[in-house]
């Protein structure tokens, strides 16, 4: 973060001081957590359900904490800010304005936009380029490797794994420090309104729309709802920004019309401005492509396993093209990007050959499909495990149905389906010919698939987060580098 008084985090948030005279400098970073303070940092006392942070405050400032913000009293130096009914304008999300932590999540947002507001202030010779992703699914892989190509340009903040929420949102904003050229963020959204809440905490210029899928359709309702919220993204983009948006999706091709921004399509249809042709997925997942712009075309080979990570690829391209990267430079900068975020297509060869194709962080039906086609193009016997997709609300069953006979078209030899919640996907699997077994958890899971894999298989991990399924693939990671008796691998 830059460097700022507690007086001045007092203005930012509408809040008090409190037994600090405002000179305190905040010379470190912002943490919720106190064992991740340090010296000069600024310790957020959030209050939950569980925990509450004002009980650390002592620990924070043992580690060197400056000040806190807070939402009460505390013995140290602190920022009390109001509730969050009292903060005009308030940036904190509508479904959590109710909690003990709303009115400190609330000023958190409030500071984050006042340090993106200094940084991008064209009158302090700031030249911050703000980027916001969002999509039903991709988001994560693709801030990833927008990250990735951008740091070729400067200095690059972006958060870890799939922290894109009221919490995870402003916090990686505070991480923008005066020398950080660029900020990737991820939006993510539980109903309409979240995504123009986050667009508040650090207007973006560049915003991307990957797709609109079936994630949280049981929150929503419908994917046009999903759209709506979606486009929440574009809607808040200057009239000198950029909307990125897939081509491939009318629905997301349709935003063009929600957004005064210039638009730049994304997709392999030949209309599309920045496009993949001549895709090939060889049998180890990774694709190659031919990257065509308006500026140029370069071959591409991806470093990531995945067909869908073409079209992940293409808006990360996009966006870097935007922020003056070359395409020669773009094209070698996919080449050497590798998973950041753990559990998302994150492969593993044991000594035996034995192939772990670790997807287990989250599911929905199109990213359940796209991991199916990826474990299609790789040679070997083929296993998948595979558990419940969450959050579907009244297509639950339909979908787990349509992903247990789109496992039988795909070819897998052997399928394990965990959860009683995913039994719909292992009856139609096992309707269409599959051998197909259901487990109760992941450790059945796990002792069932270690015990049947040969070398040259290949293991296909995948479920909503709820499922814990990335326990499986520690399981078979583990046997194969376990020793035997002979000294070798695990068979």
């Amino acid at each position: 973060m830059i460097e700022l008084t507690l007086a001045d985090v007092a203005r930012a948030t509408g809040g008090r001081l409190h037994q600090a005279t405002g000179d305190e400098r905040v010379t470190g970073t912002v943490e919720f957590d106190s064992r991740a303070v340090t010296a000069g940092g600024l310790f957020v006392a959030l209050p939950g359900e569980r925990v509450d942070g004002h009980d650390f405050v002592d620990a924070a400032v043992a580690a060197g904490a400056a000040g806190v913000l807070a939402a009460r009293g505390v013995d140290a130096p602190a920022v009390i800010v109001p509730s969050v009914h009292e903060v005009s304008g308030s940036y904190v999300l509508a479904a959590d304005a109710g909690g003990a932590g709303a009115g400190v999540l609330a000023a958190l947002a409030l500071l984050a936009r006042h340090v993106v507001d200094v940084l991008t202030d064209p009158r302090t010779g700031s030249g911050l380029l703000v980027v916001g992703i969002t999509g039903s699914s991709g988001k994560t892989s693709t801030k990833d490797l927008t990250a990735h190509l951008l740091e070729g340009l400067g200095e690059t903040v972006a958060p870890p794994g799939s922290f894109n929420n009221e919490l995870g949102h402003p916090w990686t904003a505070l991480r923008a420090t005066r020398s950080t050229r660029h900020l990737v963020l991820e939006l993510s959204a539980r109903n309409r309104g979240h995504v123009a809440a986050l667009c508040r905490v650090a207007p973006p210029r560049i915003g991307a729309v990957l797709n609109v899928g079936s994630a949280h359709l049981g929150e929503f309702g419908s994917r046009e709802a999903i759209a709506q919220a979606k486009g929440e993204l574009v809607e808040a983009l200057p009239a000198d920004g950029v909307a990125v948006l897939g081509a491939d999706d009318p629905v997301v091709a349709a935003m063009r019309e929600r957004t005064v921004a210039r638009v730049v399509h994304t997709g392999r249809a030949p209309e599309a401005t920045v496009r993949a042709a001549d895709v090939v997925v060889d049998d180890t997942g990774r694709a190659t492509f031919r990257l065509v712009t308006p500026i140029g075309e370069a071959p591409v080979r991806l470093g990531l396993h995945g067909a869908h990570h073409v079209d992940n690829a293409l808006a990360a391209a996009a966006i870097a093209l935007e922020a003056g990267m070359d395409v020669a430079t773009v094209a070698e900068r996919l080449a050497t990007a590798a998973p950041r975020s753990r559990w998302r297509m994150e492969l593993t060869e044991r000594p035996d050959g034995v192939r772990v194709l670790n997807d287990a962080y989250n599911a929905n039906p199109e990213s359940m499909r796209a991991a199916l086609a990826t474990l299609g193009a790789m040679g070997g016997r083929h296993t998948a495990v595979l558990g419940v997709m969450a959050e579907l609300g009244d297509d639950t069953a339909r979908a787990h149905t349509e992903i247990g006979r789109e496992v039988a078209r795909t070819g897998v030899a052997r399928l394990v389906v965990v959860g009683d919640g995913a039994r719909p996907l292992h009856e139609a699997a096992a309707s269409a010919g599959v051998d197909s077994q259901l487990v109760p958890d992941a450790a059945a899971a796990a002792e069932l698939v270690r015990a049947g894999v040969a070398p040259g298989d290949v293991v296909l991990i995948k479920a909503s987060r709820s499922a814990g399924l990335e326990r499986v693939a520690d399981v078979l990671v583990d046997a194969g580098s376990a020793p035997t008796a002979d000294g070798g691998g695990a068979p």
